[in-house]
């Protein structure tokens, strides 16, 4: 079992700037991708960013060139700094981390992250 904490949600002005932040705990094998998902409300939940442990990123089409995703020096945290925040942004963001090998994924609870115009 693998346990998500999200943090790092909440209010801010189009053109701001928020970090998030993603804790796992558990069973983490050596081989897995961990990244930033995010839902509005009506609309299907979509990849922001994720980053894989050999390195390799992924970003959303419309995060690109404003949203970077990091991981932490112990592994087993991964960050998303999102910069020039537009309405559009608005969303809950889960934290997802997914096990090729086992074919396994578990989800965070979500961190609301609302952008006003």
């Amino acid at each position: 079992q693998v346990q998500l904490v999200e943090s790092g949600g909440g209010l801010v002005q189009a053109g701001g700037s928020l970090r998030l932040s993603c804790v796992a705990s558990g069973t983490i094998f050596s081989i897995y991708t961990m990244g930033w998902y995010r839902q509005a409300p009506g609309n299907q939940r979509e990849l922001v960013a994720d980053i894989a442990s050999v390195g390799v990123i992924n970003y959303g089409e419309s995060v690109k060139c404003r949203f970077t995703i990091s991981r932490g020096n112990a592994k087993n945290t991964v960050y998303l700094q999102m910069n020039s925040l537009k309405p559009e942004d608005t969303a809950v963001y889960y934290c997802k981390i997914f096990f090729p090998r086992a074919a396994t994924s578990y989800w965070g609870q979500g961190t609301q992250v609302t952008v006003s115009s």
